[in-house]
Order: C-alpha cells, then sequence, then structure tokens
C-alpha cells in the first residue's frame, strides 16, 4: 500500500473512491449531530482534494443534521461521501424502497453515495427484497455505492446466491448488483478473519465501526507498549492499525479535541512487529453482533 496520508482512498467495485477515514455518528444526539460534523470537516477529515465521509443512518436518527452540516459547508458535494442504511426492521423490498427515498429527501443531498443494509435480519425473502431495492436505487441514480453491514459469511454466501438469481430475473448479468462495501464492528479483539478475507476475494472494501472499541481497551496488554513506544493514544493506534489493514475505520466521538486527535494518524507508521503485536485469536465485541444470527431470522 502507498504511503498513507488524510487524502487516501480506496476504489470500490461501484468505480467510486471513498475516503480511508470517516467519521461516524453512532448515538450521537441529533441537537448537537450538526455541530460535530461540522467540527470534523473543519479537523481535517477532508481536504479540498479529497472527499469526507460521514456515516449515518435512518436508525440513528440524525441524517437530516448529517446532512445539514454537509450542505452548509463550503466544501462542494461531489467531494463529501455520505453513507447511511436500511434500517434492520426495514428490509423487505417495499420498506427499503421507501427508506431510500425518505433518507433521499430528508437529506436533501441529491444521491446518496452509499446505502447499507444495517443488519441480516427478516429472513430470506426479506433480505433478497432489500438487496434489489438497493440495485434499483443504484441504476435509478438515487444511491452510488451499495453494501451490507453486520452480515456473517452464511448472510455473504446467501447474498452471492441472491445475486445470481437476480441475474436471472432481471436480465442479465450485474443486473443482480455488486456488493462495494461491508461494514462491521473491527478491530484487534474482533479481527473477523473469515470475512475480511471472503471480503478480499471479492474486491470489496471493509468499513470499521469501533475502532477504538469505545475507549475500553485504553489498558490493554497488547496496546500499552505501542502507546509508548509510539508516543501516540491508544484511540491513535488503534485507527492506524485499521488504516494499515486496508480498512475504512470510522470513529467516533463529540468531543472536539478528540475528533481533533483522531484525525493525527499519519506522522507515524506501526511496523510489522507492531502489526503482529496486534494480531490477537480473540472474540471480544464491545457491541452487538447480527453476524451470528441464523439466516431464518
Amino acid at each position: 500500500m502507498s504511503k498513507l496520508t488524510i487524502k487516501s482512498t480506496l476504489r470500490m467495485n461501484s468505480g467510486y473512491d471513498i475516503p480511508m477515514l470517516g467519521y461516524g455518528v453512532y448515538q450521537t444526539p441529533a441537537n448537537i449531530c450538526e455541530e460535530v460534523v461540522t467540527k470534523a470537516f473543519e479537523a481535517g477529515y477532508r481536504h479540498a482534494s479529497f472527499t469526507s465521509q460521514v456515516d449515518s443512518a435512518a436508525v440513528y436518527r440524525n441524517e437530516e443534521p448529517s446532512a445539514a452540516a454537509v450542505k452548509k459547508s463550503s466544501i462542494p458535494r461531489s467531494q463529501i461521501f455520505f453513507t447511511s442504511k436500511v434500517p434492520p426492521r426495514k428490509l423487505s423490498y417495499e420498506s427499503a424502497s421507501t427508506q431510500i427515498d425518505a433518507s433521499l429527501k430528508l437529506t436533501g443531498l441529491g444521491y446518496i453515495d452509499l446505502m447499507l443494509l444495517h443488519a441480516p435480519y427478516g429472513g430470506r425473502e426479506a433480505r433478497k427484497g432489500a438487496w434489489k431495492a438497493l440495485v434499483e436505487a443504484k441504476e435509478a441514480g438515487k444511491v452510488r455505492s451499495i453494501g451490507v453491514s453486520n452480515y456473517g459469511v452464511t448472510h455473504l454466501d446467501e447474498l452471492e446466491v441472491y445475486i445470481k438469481e437476480l441475474e436471472k430475473e432481471r436480465g442479465g448479468e450485474g443486473k443482480g448488483g455488486k456488493i462495494d462495501v461491508g461494514q462491521w464492528e473491527v478491530h484487534p479483539w474482533l479481527p473477523r478473519r473469515d470475512i475480511v478475507e471472503w471480503c478480499e476475494k471479492r474486491g470489496l472494501v471493509v468499513q470499521a465501526y469501533c475502532p477504538i472499541v469505545r475507549g475500553k481497551r485504553m489498558d490493554d496488554p497488547a496496546l500499552l507498549p505501542l502507546v509508548k513506544k509510539h508516543g501516540k493514544t491508544g484511540a491513535q493506534v488503534l485507527i492506524r492499525w485499521s488504516l494499515q489493514k486496508g480498512f475504512v475505520p470510522l470513529p467516533k466521538s463529540v468531543t472536539p479535541a478528540r475528533i481533533v486527535e483522531n484525525a493525527d494518524v499519519y506522522d507515524f507508521e506501526l511496523d510489522a512487529k507492531d502489526m503482529k503485536a496486534l494480531e490477537l485469536d480473540v472474540y471480544e465485541p464491545c457491541a452487538w453482533d447480527p453476524t451470528v444470527a441464523a439466516l431464518e431470522n
């Protein structure tokens, strides 16, 4: 991988680029969301020559203030990358289609850069229908790239079957859509090697939420030596780890100083020994984990 900078991007299967550092707004109250997203822009989560990324979702109930910050910014819309998600309860063709239109109307952004299915709940027909809605929205120019969040390997394998079925139903290769991005909780204590390998084989970009483990691992013996070695905070080391793994980390904070700190990760590099120290063989999520849900759920 070339030298990482705040301008670094990854090319998605859709042909569009996604910034490697994003700003997440999960659980950010709507009444302060516009303010903190604006601070994130000011803190360097974008330069004039690259795309800023804001990760939102209908279920967070902060799409509108997130979008307001985008529209009030001096940054051109074309240089801002906005992600949203179809909530788990909306997984059906009709509900997903309605949600996409509602998100477009609520945000007023003209198009959504990335739309994800938030979790693999609802059963086979619900998942297939919701995916079809994403494919149609992409064809209509409502969204530019599409993907899934919190899908396990069994759900991903199933989705590949759906895509082939949709190609037959809708008249040919490519008509079933392509998965551009997958989003999961990923960090050294939840490396998800099976999912990451699945994605790498197919060229999917992996977005990592909870990259700093909600601050719960800052005293972990695997992390502390690297904090001391590099003179950086635990959060900065973990974000740097995520970037060097080729992921798109989505750190979240409402504290201005920490928003700035989380973007200050380009003046040091983890060497091979450092990276190996964080290659842990554990399963310790700090959030929900729908990847383990049964296919019939």
